[in-house]
């Protein structure tokens, strides 16, 4: 199986048609046709539906189309660092991203990384701790962003100097909007939204007893996605602090006892850096509190 023909296949698989998938990729379209039947062969698969003016994925198919994706990323990956050996002024760097406010410390490494290297690029996955730990664990990403504990036996770890406030984000006018801090009884009956990790993480430990009497009314990986049903009155959210209030009449409340996540920067501990990948943790390391392993 080669790279350059699941490059053809993941065009055909987003054009949906065998013409302008031809033209994207500058080959004929028989060309194409028999690179695509070599690969159903191969597999012993059909993977697309064949229509008069369109195509469409098997179930093998939209299998196949989520393995390429991470293959050919990788194999651009390895490329690219292969091109950056020689390379002192640049390169990429692959990294994957909780939401969180405390992202700013590291914007601004980047920023001051990117003056001292210019020819920098950074390629950046938004994600909750599951979603980029798998793509770490590919080797699709350089560094990784979570808001837990890692795993020390995988990965090597600083943490951020600041961490996140758990927080309740509530309509303005809504009778706990007037309370200044928010205990787990005041959320009884309540309908609420949060990450599922949040949710059997952070806030079950906060919450303690009154655990089993809250109500998840729906589980979010994006807060904004979140806040857009609180602002419909379908419930309220438990997010971090600065993700999503101020805007559109709803505010932040912090939980009481006061909730901290704590955030980290992981890595696989038994993956080779590239030049470029070693300078930023060391950049890292002499300008956060290195209070990780």
């Amino acid at each position: 199986m080669e790279i350059r023909t699941l490059r053809y296949f993941l065009t055909v698989a987003r054009e949906e048609n065998m013409t302008h998938a031809a033209e994207l990729l500058h080959v004929t379209q028989p060309t194409l046709s028999r690179a695509l039947r070599g690969l159903e062969e191969e597999l012993g698969k059909k993977l697309f539906i064949r229509h008069s003016f369109s195509i469409q994925l098997t179930e093998e198919g939209r299998l196949l189309r989520s393995r390429a994706e991470d293959l050919v990323t990788m194999a651009d990956k390895i490329e690219q660092e292969f091109f950056s050996l020689d390379d002192i002024t640049g390169g990429d760097l692959y990294l994957g991203l909780a939401e969180s406010y405390q992202i700013r410390h590291l914007a601004k490494e980047i920023r001051n990384f990117k003056s001292r290297f210019p020819g920098l690029r950074y390629h950046i996955t938004s994600g909750d701790t599951e979603q980029v730990t798998e793509k770490l664990d590919k080797g699709l990403l350089d560094f990784a962003v979570v808001c837990e504990s890692p795993d020390t036996q995988k990965y090597g770890s600083i943490m951020f100097p600041q961490g996140d406030i758990w927080g309740l984000v509530l309509p303005e006018d809504a009778p706990l909007a007037q309370k200044a801090s928010i205990c787990a009884s005041d959320l009884i009956g309540v309908p609420l939204f949060t990450s599922r990790q949040g949710w059997e993480g952070d806030i079950r430990g906060w919450a303690g007893e009154v655990f089993d009497s809250l109500q998840l009314e729906g589980s979010f990986r994006l807060a904004y996605n979140a806040s857009v049903f609180v602002r419909e009155g379908l419930g309220y959210q438990l997010t971090f602090e600065h993700l999503v209030d101020g805007a559109d009449g709803l505010v932040f409340r912090p939980l009481s006892p006061r909730l901290e996540a704590d955030l980290y920067l992981i890595w696989d501990r038994y993956r080779t850096f590239t030049p470029l990948a070693e300078r930023f943790l060391k950049q890292i390391r002499e300008h956060f509190a290195d209070r990780g392993t």
